[in-house]
Formats: structure tokens, sequence, C-alpha cells
């Protein structure tokens, strides 16, 4: 380097050193011969806000001959390393891959409903039903009432045994900060709501058990034979209320004995299962163990309970909610952030203290201490309630399925991986088999990189919605 491009460098690093990270990178990035590839990673990971950076290598050979058929390696690729997507379902994690996460709940649910996927259409013949099953309350919550009442109108003006009003007067709209929040702290049952979230998964549990069971005696045959005459299958995903409580929303459906490829019986009707839920979700308890601390708690659902009809295929348009709105439905809230539903923080808590630093109320606040105290008492530790402090207790995933109900989230990201994949041409017959090594190096954004895939993601979506309005003023026109 001759003294003058030294000059040169040094200048061009001086003014680098004057402007915001943000432009440092940006220039370091445009200047880079590796940009218009990483510009192309970028934008295959849909513009995901945490790419995973991988290292490694992968070789596809025929069996028969030994012949390298595709051979790919990292290190040709910028900083040596590929990105692919978190796939995280939250959105304020990364709002990209919670969209891809949300498109494939929706299809999976949908799946179970109208067929598709490796399922028959014909499961839109058989017995459906949409149902919420909610919490029990644990102490009074300000709400949001209809046409503009008051929260808890009382006559008299009285206090609680901790000095706090037993009534409200205000008429909270949905924004409300207060909507949820207990009328006092110290009345409310923490303990059993706390509680009630670790063993919600189990409740679930019995309640399908209990639905088999009421079924089978509502039809007259005995309770061990159901299997041999019908299936029960189901798709739930678990929503916090804005009181912080989880409730389940569910898409049930009643199958021949093999599942969705085969008839249900001629006794399986919507009614007949209605009935028969309604019985299950009064009649099923928990126990929790005894505890001279906080004694034994007996768990159920909460008195409210909706189960609706889905459409049938003679009455498309009449009876019943529709299939795409029950799956969108449910796909909006598998993907809906800790922060905005009540539901704690995304991450686990490490100590006690850790908890006055979250960005929450004083509600949920509580709740993870109560979590973090009964945690630590010999009886509860089976429920693991300190590392599920983050989630208020509750330890089920946010969606769940019986096998038999549709396809799987592997199953669609793999026919998503086949459709995008550039596939090497291996000829015709070739019997290949592919060896690859990868490891992991780091993840996330440079300042640079994230504006950049800020902005892939943005186009992703605007593109998405263009799409969305057209296929709307086609069948408008139709």
């Amino acid at each position: 380097m001759t003294p003058a491009d030294r000059r040169a460098e040094l200048d061009r690093a001086a003014r680098l050193r004057q402007l915001p990270d943000i432009d440092q990178d940006i220039i370091r990035l445009a200047g880079d011969p590796g940009f218009p590839r990483l510009l192309e990673q970028i934008t295959a990971t849909g513009g995901c806000a945490r790419p995973i950076h991988l290292t490694g290598r992968t070789t596809t050979r025929d069996t028969t001959t030994g012949e390298i058929l595709h051979h790919y390696d990292t290190r040709t690729e910028p900083g040596e390393r590929l990105l692919v997507r978190c796939r995280t379902r939250r959105a304020a994690l990364c709002a990209p891959c919670s969209r891809l996460h949300a498109g494939d709940t929706f299809h999976l649910v949908r799946s179970g409903l109208t067929g598709g996927k490796t399922i028959p259409t014909a499961v839109r013949t058989h017995p459906r039903l949409f149902l919420t099953l909610t919490a029990p309350t644990f102490g009074p919550v300000h709400r949001v009432t209809p046409d503009g009442k008051p929260c808890r109108p009382r006559r008299d003006a009285s206090l609680c045994p901790h000095g706090r009003p037993v009534a409200c007067h205000r008429s909270h709209a949905p924004a409300d900060p207060a909507v949820g929040q207990p009328l006092c702290l110290g009345c409310y049952d923490y303990t059993g709501h706390v509680l009630w979230h670790a063993y919600a998964g189990e409740l679930w549990s019995r309640f399908t058990r209990a639905v088999r069971r009421h079924l089978a005696t509502a039809v007259g045959i005995p309770q061990s034979r159901f299997g041999e005459r019908a299936r029960l299958s189901f798709a739930k995903v678990a929503e916090y209320q804005r009181r912080a409580a989880v409730h389940v929303h569910a898409a049930v459906r009643l199958d021949g004995p093999t599942g969705p490829d085969t008839p249900p019986p001629p006794w399986a009707t919507p009614e007949t299962l209605t009935t028969a839920i309604h019985t299950a979700a009064r009649s099923v308890a928990v126990h929790s163990p005894y505890s001279p601390a906080t004694g034994e708690y007996e768990l159920r659902w909460g008195a409210q309970l909706d189960v609706r009809p889905l459409q049938t295929l003679d009455h498309d348009h009449v009876d019943g909610l529709a299939d795409d709105a029950v799956a969108a439905y449910i796909a909006k809230y598998v993907t809906k952030n800790a922060a905005d539903t009540s539901a704690g923080t995304d991450y686990p808590l490490t100590t006690r203290d850790d908890i006055a630093a979250v960005p929450a109320t004083p509600h949920v606040r509580t709740l993870m201490r109560t979590c973090w105290d009964l945690g630590g008492l010999p009886e509860l530790q089976h429920l693991r309630l300190r590392a599920w402090a983050h989630t208020l207790g509750f330890r089920g995933h946010i969606l769940t399925k019986s096998r038999s109900y549709s396809t799987t989230y592997a199953a669609l990201r793999a026919a998503r991986a086949d459709h995008e994949r550039v596939a090497p041409q291996l000829g015709a017959g070739a019997d290949a088999v592919t060896e690859a090594q990868w490891r992991y190096v780091d993840s996330g954004h440079t300042p640079g990189t994230a504006l950049i895939a800020a902005g892939v993601a943005s186009d992703i979506a605007a593109n998405r919605e263009a799409g969305r309005e057209a296929l709307r003023e086609r069948g408008e026109r139709r």
C-alpha cells in the first residue's frame, strides 16, 4: 500500500468513526465483495430477526459408484457461515418467523377440519365442534362490561379484610390497564391460580377421557370398547386472559375407530358430543398434594363453557362457525407475545430477585413470586414451578393435538423445504446418500444486517398483503 493509499484508508476510517454504528456497518457491508450473497441469505430466511449461524458442509454421493453428486461447504460463504431461520413462534422475538409459524398452525388446524395434508376431505361430514374451557375464579378482578355498565357495582361501601373497596363503579374500556387486575392483591387466591396452571394439562387429559366415557354411557356401549367404535380427535391452544389465567380453545372431531379415514358410527352427532362435553367439564377434577403451607386444592374447570358446532357440507353458509375462521383464530393465539397476553416473560427466571425487574403488572409479578415460593416446598417440587415461573406455572405447550387429528409441524416444514430447495440434478434412478456435518457458531445480526433484514421482512409482508388484496378483488369481480 502506497503512502497515499494509506492516508486515504486512514481518512476513511476516521470518517467511519464519526458515523453511528449502524451507518458504519452498512458502509462496511456494502464494500464487502460477499455482500450480494449475504443479501441472498438474509432474503432466504425471510428477514428473520434472530438467524442461527451455522458452519459445516453437506455431500451427496451415488451409493453405487461413489461419485459425488453434490457438495456444499460454508467456507465459500460470507464469514464462512450459513444463516437459517430461528423458527420462534413469539412475535416479540421474531415477527417473520412467528408469521411462518402461524401459517403452519393454520394449515395444521384447517386440515383437521376440512381435509388435505394426508387427511381425507370426508372429515367435513364428521361431528366437529369448537369449544372454550376457562379457568375458575380466584378472586374478583376489574372487567369490561357491556353497554358501559359499572365494573362491579355495590350499593354499600364495604371493604375487604385488607381495607380495600369490594366495589368498582368505573366503566372500563378494553384497553384500560386495570382490566384483569384484582380488586385486592391480598384477597386474591394466588396459590390456587398457580396450582391450577400447573395441573391444567392433567385436567385436559382427564376431560378428554371423561368425554369418551360419557359418550360410551350415552349410547349404551362398554367404556372399555369405545375405541372399537369411535375416536375423539382434537387440536387445542392455550390463551392467557387479561387476568393472567389460561383458558383453552379446541377444535374437536369425532371419527370412526381408525381415525379420519373411517366414518363415525350413526350415533355420533354434534348434539351427542356437545352433551358429553358439558357433562365431562362439570365432572372432572384434579387434587393437588396436601401441603402444610397450602392445604389441598380441588382444581376444576371454570363455570364458563362455550361449545359451538362447525359448518357442515350441507349448510356451508347457514349453521355453525366457518372452518377457516376457527383455524385462523387458533393460529393467532399461538404467536401472541407474552407481554401482550399477561403471560409473564419469554425467558426463564434464574432467581427470585429477577422477578422485580420483569416489565409486568404487580398481579403478574405476584404470580411469579408465588410460583417461586411454592416451588421450594418438598411436596410440590415435582411440578417444577420455579422453572415455569416465567409462564406463571403453566407447564404445557401452547398448542397440542391428538395424533390422528391432522398432519404435523414436521411434515409441513419438510414439504416447504422440499418446495424451496434447489435440488441438485441427480439423474434418473440415482440412488444417493447425503452426509452432513453442521456446527452452531452464533445467532443474531449486526446493526447493519438487522436493518437489511427488517427491510426484507417488510417487503415480504407488503407483497403478501398485496397478494391478498388482489385475491379479494378477484373474488369480488366474480
